[in-house]
């Protein structure tokens, strides 16, 4: 009967062990952590201006703690702030454990953007980057500010910083680059300075400078795309 019972209880051992299947491998995994976004503001503005991308990044599915904002000196030069982008991804990365941050800029951020991506090296940190109204290739309007600032002499077209950064490649890195520009953008002038040559460049029909930081519709589209 002692045999009997041995016998009975190591049978079920085995069973259980068969059925249960390795330690901590259930079918339940947890989702992966979402590409945290780095909003980067244009001239004579500051991170308050992205609040309404925040709202529609929220509605996206986005998280607080996967939306960033980053303040520079506007006045200063593109360069020095792009040096200050650098860091500030830097921590992002740091803070979230993520490999790549997704960039989202408007107006003279294209500036600020590209050259971290371009001469700073920050391409190999950039899973996207979507560029609205970006001053990419420089805007006319900039002969305004150039006295005071030197971002707008840099931001004039004809400029050594505009023409640095449009030689070779446009769009570099393995970063999925995006542009959205109008004809009735009223800032960049031409309008078609935002468009980079390598990216997907998306034509709206008519929407102001302003206007992109605030038509729900366009920002929704931009956070679908950072989760491509």
């Amino acid at each position: 009967m002692r045999k009997l019972s041995r016998a009975l209880a190591l049978t079920a051992a085995v069973a259980a062990v068969l059925t249960t299947g390795p330690v901590g491998t259930g079918s339940a995994e947890a989702a992966p952590a979402r590409t945290p976004v780095v909003f980067v503001h244009g001239y004579l503005s500051g991170a308050v201006i992205w609040d309404p991308a925040r709202t529609a990044f929220r509605s996206a599915g986005y998280k607080d703690g996967e939306l960033f904002s980053y303040s520079y000196d506007f006045l200063a030069s593109n360069e020095a702030s792009a040096r200050g982008l650098a860091g500030f991804v830097a921590k992002v990365k740091k803070d979230t454990g993520a490999q790549k941050v997704d960039i989202v800029n408007h107006s003279m951020g294209g500036l600020v953007s590209l050259w971290y991506a371009k001469e700073l090296g920050g391409a190999a940190d950039i899973k996207h980057m979507a560029s609205l109204a970006g001053s990419n290739h420089g805007t006319y309007t900039a002969g305004l500010c150039s006295l005071a600032s030197a971002s707008c002499r840099e931001m004039t077209p004809g400029s050594a910083f505009l023409g640095r950064l449009a030689s070779g490649d446009e769009t570099p890195g393995a970063v999925g680059y995006r542009t959205w520009y109008s004809p009735c953008d009223g800032v960049i002038n031409p309008f078609t300075s935002t468009v980079l040559n390598g990216a997907v460049n998306t034509l709206l029909p008519c929407v102001t400078h302003l206007g992109f930081l605030t038509d729900a519709g366009l920002l929704s589209q931009v956070a679908s795309y950072l989760k491509e």
